[in-house]
């Protein structure tokens, strides 16, 4: 049964509180007087539909949930980010959240209207227990980074496109201009996409390393509805562990070691073995000079560039695998910080991997699920309108689409999804 007016004004009220916003910034971002927002909550004056949209995304929230028999009184994860003082006073930061938001309620209600089976998660959570310590931390990072890398099928090679990894697992990825404290966010809200967004101000290695922490965030941090990674809480464990998930899926053990064994590096200075010819045991012993086995700054690029990771969390990774001294990491780490690394990596004509012209998974299904809805007349063309903009779609681009398709000369038909507006 519908809500009266005074249960949806009551609802207005619950939700923006929710939110932890004042009424103030309400009628701000709906270009209303104050009181007109107090009237509305007081249901002295009834809420148009077009409120009512703009309303929900401003407060994280579905908009059928003002319109079902209860409102879920759970804080909206908007008031988890904004409770963050990097990113209250962002507006920028808080919109591009709220389109992650709204795009992946689009992406579930068009899951639910085309009868599609979404009980089985493709993203797996894992529940490894409390963390009690760095190690503890640490170990669970390395052990779930192997684990995933088993189950996607990608042994020891290094990996492709982050990005399309992970939207081929269906969760949505975006990069947007964060603070610089800020790499990046992780969003489960329950009955959602799963989405990471990191910062589009940081070097495109560094994104590339943020989307696999926040990945650990997701396999690991399910229970939570949002995480922010900042660089001032580092030291947290969940953050540690994400870290570790993050060098051991990047940078897998024995790639790394395989790799290196390629260069002839990586070896122990001195070998035993034992030959064996079923009656008794002659032993032997291999030993390599010190000077032979050294790891110079030239193998550490070559091992970066194939990763596709920074140069310095090549030289961490090669320290924790014990490949280096710290003597060793740290001479290496001088070299880097006097440009000798990026002089060698022009010298050996190393170039970036540009990925930019790899397909967005998300997108695709998420026009392809629209267009189907349509097709059905499950959806109006308004409201294909409405979802494709989602996405950077324009109305020409969607005229000659439905063209192409046959569906152009549809008139304005079906219907709505439940509880959105045409």
């Amino acid at each position: 049964m519908a809500p009266t007016s005074q249960q949806l004004a009551q609802r207005l009220r619950e939700a923006r509180d929710a939110a932890g916003l004042t009424q103030e910034e309400v009628a701000r971002q709906l270009e209303l007087a104050r009181s007109s927002v107090a009237q509305l909550e007081l249901g002295h004056r009834a809420v148009s539909g077009l409120e009512l949209d703009r309303l929900a995304r401003l407060y994280g929230r579905d908009i059928r949930e003002f319109l079902a028999a209860e409102l879920p009184p759970e804080e909206s994860v908007i008031a988890l980010f904004r409770a963050e003082p990097a990113i209250a006073e962002r507006a920028e930061v808080l919109e591009a959240l709220r389109d992650c938001i709204v795009l992946s309620r689009e992406l579930a209600n068009l899951e639910s209207l085309l009868g599609l089976d979404r009980s089985r998660p493709v993203v797996p959570a894992y529940s490894p227990g409390p963390l009690r310590s760095r190690g503890q931390a640490i170990e669970q990072g390395a052990r779930v980074a192997a684990e995933e890398r088993r189950r996607l099928g990608l042994g020891e090679r290094p990996l492709g496109d982050v990005e399309e990894l992970l939207e081929d697992q269906g969760i949505r990825t975006a990069v947007i201009d964060l603070p610089e404290e800020v790499s990046g966010l992780a969003l489960m809200e329950r009955g959602l996409s799963l989405s990471v967004i990191v910062n589009r101000r940081h070097h495109h290695l560094r994104r590339r390393f943020s989307l696999v922490h926040e990945h650990a965030h997701l396999l690991l941090d399910r229970d939570r509805r949002g995480m922010i990674s900042l660089a001032s809480e580092r030291d947290e464990l969940s953050e540690v562990r994400a870290n570790a998930f993050a060098a051991g899926f990047l940078m897998p053990e024995e790639g790394v070691r395989g790799f290196l064994a390629h260069l002839g590096k990586g070896r122990a200075r001195r070998e035993r073995f034992e030959v064996f010819d079923e009656e008794a045991v002659v032993p032997a012993e291999i030993r390599e000079e010190p000077r032979a086995q050294a790891i110079q700054l030239y193998d550490v690029v070559l091992l970066a560039h194939h990763f596709q990771v920074s140069r310095s969390a090549m030289l961490h990774r090669l320290y924790n695998l014990r490949l280096l001294t710290a003597a060793e990491r740290d001479r290496l780490f001088r070299d880097e910080e006097n440009d000798k690394g990026r002089e060698i990596e022009r010298l050996l004509r190393l170039h970036a991997i540009d990925h930019t012209a790899a397909r967005n998974a998300f997108r695709s299904r998420f026009l392809g699920l629209a267009l189907e809805a349509y097709r059905r007349e499950a959806i109006s063309r308004a409201k294909l309108r409405e979802l494709v903009s989602l996405v950077g779609l324009s109305e020409d681009h969607l005229r000659d689409l439905l063209g192409d398709v046959g569906l152009g000369a549809e008139e304005e038909s079906g219907v709505l999804l439940p509880g959105s507006l045409a």
